[in-house]
């Protein structure tokens, strides 16, 4: 009979949030703490989770930075105590990180996003970026330096075959 494998602390699931990477220049990032139910963190560590819509507020009386549609899909052996999946969720920073990230806010055109959420040993973590946005023709440009980069990449590997 064939031995289970246990699972490892690097199985727990990291979700990125490349939609984000794609639609803004990503100016400075930060880790901040994350506050979650019970059967929230059992949902996230089954790979249910989604920061594609994600944004951050923040507020300075009193000072906190506030998680905005984010999609946590139910736990489903939670049952009745089970979660709504796109409540609003407090992020955990210090005080002076938040008035520096409300002073970065303040400025038209720069948003805060979830970049990332992950388990950094028993704490959930998310990576938040100071955000400007793009335009359409930086998005272009930003694809044909990618596929420049890939038919490069292709050209050099063929070379080195031969």
């Amino acid at each position: 009979m064939a031995k289970k494998n246990k699972k490892s602390k690097t199985d727990t699931p990291t979700f990125d949030n490349r939609r984000a990477r794609h639609d803004y220049f990503i100016e400075d990032t930060m880790e901040v703490g994350i506050v979650l139910e019970g059967s929230e963190v059992k949902s996230i560590r089954d790979g249910s989770c989604s920061l594609k819509e994600g944004f951050i507020t923040v507020d300075l009386d009193p000072p906190r930075l506030t998680l905005h549609q984010v999609d946590i899909a139910p736990y489903q052996p939670a049952g009745a105590l089970n979660h709504r999946p796109k409540r609003d969720r407090m992020l955990l920073a210090k005080k002076r990180e938040i008035e520096r990230l409300a002073r970065a806010v303040d400025v038209k055109g720069v948003t805060l996003v979830p970049l990332k959420l992950y388990f950094s040993g028993a704490y959930a973590k998310v990576t938040l970026g100071i955000a400007k946005g793009k335009a359409q023709h930086d998005k272009r440009h930003a694809i044909a330096d990618r596929e420049n980069q890939r038919d490069m990449q292709r050209a050099m590997s063929q070379r080195m075959k031969f």
